[in-house]
């Protein structure tokens, strides 16, 4: 850290939960919230039209108690940009966080996302107009590269430009995104991690916040790399195991876990839930981001069977969550809270 560096400031990335297309809902990041007070929630990924343009309620809407919430932002025209950025500063997000790494059909088509690698120049103006129109950070979340680039030279390229356009942070995805030639989810596996190259960034700019992203799996990896870096980012595995983040307030923040476990987890979740279904949402909405709960505990197989072929039907309620959970056999010691 450099001497000029806010300690705080820091700490605000530290450690995050990426933004999942189709995953990181508003119902989901309130489940989050309640295994990690300080863990930085991030949305799916919005377009700038379908800000200026969409559904905006159903699009930016969240609760209080995600916060801090990161909204995160695909587009790649600096006036839509600027307009989406104000429209989200309006909703109260802690952060506007430009994609620059997705590599689906859909940002292909559409000039943004990964293929901005190729841009630095463009990104760097997109963010400093978003920095010049909101008083919240501005973030990036970026790739190594794209296709043939190398990202010894693309990586280095893009954080200078960014970082001097004003962005607060920088993301790395620690793999380079293959446009042509492997599918996005290929491209969530198949290109190698480098966690070195995004290390060196950070050493190169020690003034810089610096995080990184990819293939991380537990709590303990990440708090390897916070000796290397700024922040880290976790994906599919807080997600698929969402018991992880109850470590990640007593790990790496030295505070108390929020909840014991799981299942303190699901009773806790109980009162949001109910208060959404009596506005009409499906409890299926919800509970999809349940199923990744007590991964090797007896009865979780029944966990996820009961509410995978329940919660979809309509008028399911609580009880249906009560009876998938009563299948779980608690183990004998957990977390203390």
């Amino acid at each position: 850290m450099s001497a000029g560096q806010n300690p705080e400031r820091l700490r605000a990335w530290r450690f995050s939960v990426a933004p999942m297309m189709d995953w990181t809902d508003r119902h989901c990041r309130v489940f989050h919230r309640l295994l990690s007070r300080r863990a930085r929630l991030y949305t799916e990924m919005v377009t700038a039209g379908a800000v200026i343009h969409g559904p905006r309620d159903r699009l930016l809407g969240f609760d209080a108690v995600e916060h801090p919430v990161a909204v995160q932002l695909g587009g790649s025209t600096p006036a839509d940009l600027a307009t989406a950025a104000r429209i989200c500063a309006d909703y109260g997000y802690d952060e506007i966080n430009l994609n620059v790494g997705c590599p689906s059909d859909r940002v292909k088509n559409g000039s943004f996302g990964a293929c901005l690698m190729r841009e630095p120049v463009l990104v760097a103006e997109c963010v400093a107009v978003m920095a010049a129109a909101v008083a919240l950070p501005i973030t990036v979340k970026c790739r190594l590269g794209v296709d043939d680039q190398n990202p010894e030279e693309a990586l280095p390229a893009m954080a200078e430009a960014v970082l001097s356009a004003g962005a607060a942070a920088l993301i790395v995805h620690a793999r380079k995104a293959w446009l042509q030639g492997l599918s996005p989810k290929q491209n969530r596996d198949v290109p190698p991690l480098d966690y070195a190259l995004v290390a060196r960034l950070k050493a190169a700019r020690p003034g810089a916040v610096i995080g990184v992203n990819g293939g991380f799996k537990t709590v303990a990896q990440c708090e390897a790399q916070l000796g290397l870096v700024d922040g880290v980012m976790v994906g599919r595995a807080a997600y698929q195991d969402p018991e992880m983040l109850l470590s990640v307030d007593p790990v790496l923040f030295g505070a108390p876990a929020p909840l014991a476990d799981g299942f303190a987890a699901v009773e806790a979740f109980m009162p949001y839930m109910g208060a959404r279904l009596a506005e009409g949402v499906r409890l299926h909405d919800m509970t999809r981001h349940l199923l990744g709960l007590f991964p090797g505990l007896p009865g979780a197989r029944m966990w996820r069977r009961q509410l995978a072929t329940e919660a979809p039907k309509p008028g399911a309620g609580l009880d249906v969550v009560r009876a998938a959970l009563a299948h779980v056999q608690r183990p004998a010691t957990s977390m203390a809270a």
